[in-house]
């Protein structure tokens, strides 16, 4: 049976914060921050915080913006942390909504009805809650049938979920599924870390996997999938229901996301350039083969290193195309939106890798051709 994705939905909130806000923010915290430890730093009990700039974020990361569900307490540097009240039990929670929002563009734009829809995943890198289960709240929302559940594979967690959509639709057990992938990640960013705090925006994406015989024209086959795990400490967030912290985090920055970011570029590449490579030989297919990349969008360097390992050459932009200029490290949800932004000029026959990779680790790698 062939599988395809059948449509991508994607939201982002209006608000949006750039480097040069960003970097006045983490500055002026870091200025207070130093005066008030200054005789702690000058005795040389307590080292002193290095100020940002708009230069070093671009350089380290290819990020110029980001949107975010909050802006305001985001940079207040007496929070800095995103203000989302909690809202009752009777109301939809906000990953649900936002996954609703993605998940009705998708739907439209397969000519689809959510009554249709046989199965809704949500996976993403953080849920809100352990349950009810965020993707039966969406499966209740949209009015989908059949089961939802939630699963959650850090920066791969929607090309996993949509392994397992493909494996569903390959056995029988559904004709139709709906993937969607909430990714309200500056909940868990230190915006007081030099280091990380440029790195995440909030978005939503949704991907409708289905049987081709109910597939609109345009459709993308999918050619074959493969996920590999990897355990590694360099990205962590210790923050759970065994061990939560504040609201704010004040002082607790392992509740918040911890990373090691040159181990993680020096051990992420290899492992992600030789499953894609490995993968693309099981599946016969070779590197001129590819028309384009749709990678993790996490950091630019790199996207063009792995891009070059795997295509033998410097990718251009329109070989292995970026959106962390404008969205940030939208974890999960990134490689989605690069194919969700640039797929539509290919045409039939077209072959290319949507491919994810993240804490864990975890890499997925999902290889598709343009219907007719």
């Amino acid at each position: 049976m062939t599988v395809v994705i059948s449509a991508t939905g994607l939201y982002h909130p209006p608000e949006r914060i750039t480097n040069a806000e960003l970097v006045a923010s983490y500055n002026a915290y870091a200025a207070r921050y130093n005066q008030e430890h200054a005789g702690e730093i000058a005795e040389g009990k307590r080292a002193a915080l290095e100020p940002s700039s708009v230069e070093f974020i671009e350089k380290a990361s290819g990020i110029k913006n980001r949107y975010v569900l909050e802006k305001q307490s985001s940079l207040d540097i007496d929070r800095m942390v995103p203000d989302i009240p909690e809202r009752p039990n009777e109301a939809l929670s906000i990953q649900a909504e936002v996954s609703v929002k993605a998940a009705r563009q998708a739907l439209d734009r397969a000519g689809r009805d959510a009554s249709d829809v046989d199965a809704v995943i949500c996976s993403c890198s953080s849920l809100q809650r352990p349950y009810p289960a965020l993707g039966i709240e969406v499966q209740q929302a949209l009015g989908a049938g059949g089961f939802a559940y939630d699963m959650n594979v850090a920066c791969s967690s929607a090309t996993f979920a949509m392994q397992n959509a493909y494996d569903m639709v390959r056995a029988g057990h559904a004709r139709s599924v709906l993937v969607v992938n909430p990714e309200l990640t500056t909940g868990h960013l230190n915006f007081r870390d030099r280091d990380t705090h440029f790195i995440f925006g909030d978005a939503a994406v949704a991907i409708l996997i289905e049987s081709a015989e109910i597939a609109p024209p345009g459709a993308w086959a999918i050619l074959g999938t493969k996920c590999v795990t990897k355990f590694s400490n360099n990205i962590r967030n210790n923050f759970g229901f065994l061990n939560r912290c504040d609201p704010s985090g004040v002082g607790k920055p392992d509740k918040l996301i911890t990373q090691q970011g040159r181990k993680v570029f020096k051990e992420v590449v290899p492992l992600v350039s030789e499953m894609i490579l490995q993968h693309m030989a099981e599946l016969e297919l070779k590197p001129s083969d590819m028309r384009r990349l749709w990678l993790h969008q996490a950091n630019s360097n790199m996207n063009r290193l792995i891009a070059e390992r795997v295509l033998g050459h410097e990718a251009s932009d329109d070989e292995s195309p970026t959106v962390l200029d404008e969205y940030g490290n939208t974890a999960g949800a990134g490689s989605i939106i690069a194919f969700h932004t640039h797929s539509a000029d290919l045409k039939a026959g077209d072959k290319g890798l949507i491919c994810s990779f993240g804490a864990g680790y975890s890499a997925g790698s999902i290889f598709v051709q343009k219907a007719a």
